[in-house]
């Protein structure tokens, strides 16, 4: 039987329990609208969320929840045009996901608290690729860097990066057959070739 529950906040429409369990639409005084699963009044279980005024206004999150946050396997899709599909937990990117811009850049791999981290794999609308361990956000670590259109188109980089530079030991192979191999630092070359 279907039950409406307001106050000067939000209003529920759906099937629930007094504690506000079951299914249902919630819709606050921002614009804010849920469809789904409640549990005591919370998101929890699957359904879709719709961000109303403030810094997420037009996003989208259709996936599971627990306690209220997003948890489980989901798809965000931002206002902007970003999208990502993949698992969530205390309401953040963490697991497997794949992240599209709306630029065409992609990236696929592992995320920690919402940043690229773990092993992955960013190519960028130009065709430059990484395929490398990431650390809070940024390539670390070895990395294969093949470059796509532009003067690099072609080229390879393996080896050491830190900090989106190359650093330490690496090889860069030129699209002509020319070969840069030893030590590299904040990028530059820095011989043994």
């Amino acid at each position: 039987m279907k039950k409406t529950y307001k106050n000067s906040y939000e209003e529920y429409v759906g099937e629930f329990t007094d504690d506000l369990s079951g299914k249902g639409m919630c819709t606050n005084v921002n614009g804010q609208k849920y469809v789904g699963e409640f549990k005591e009044g919370l998101p929890h279980g699957k359904g879709t969320n719709i961000f109303g005024d403030g810094p997420k206004k037009g996003d989208k999150y259709t996936g599971e929840y627990k306690d209220g946050l997003r948890h489980g396997q989901g798809t965000y899709t931002f206002s902007n045009g970003d999208k990502y599909v993949g698992e969530f937990k205390d309401d953040k990117q963490n697991g497997q996901g794949n992240y599209t811009y709306s630029n065409g850049d992609k990236y696929v791999g592992e995320f920690k608290d919402g940043l690229r981290h773990g092993q992955g794999n960013y190519t960028y609308s130009n065709g430059d690729k990484y395929v490398c361990e990431f650390k809070e956000g940024q390539p670390h670590g070895q990395v294969t860097l093949t470059f796509g259109d532009g003067p690099s188109k072609g080229d390879k980089y393996v080896g050491e990066f830190k900090d989106e530079l190359r650093h330490g030991q690496g090889t860069y192979t030129c699209a002509n057959g020319k070969v840069f191999k030893g030590t590299w630092k904040d990028g530059e070359f820095l011989g043994n070739y």
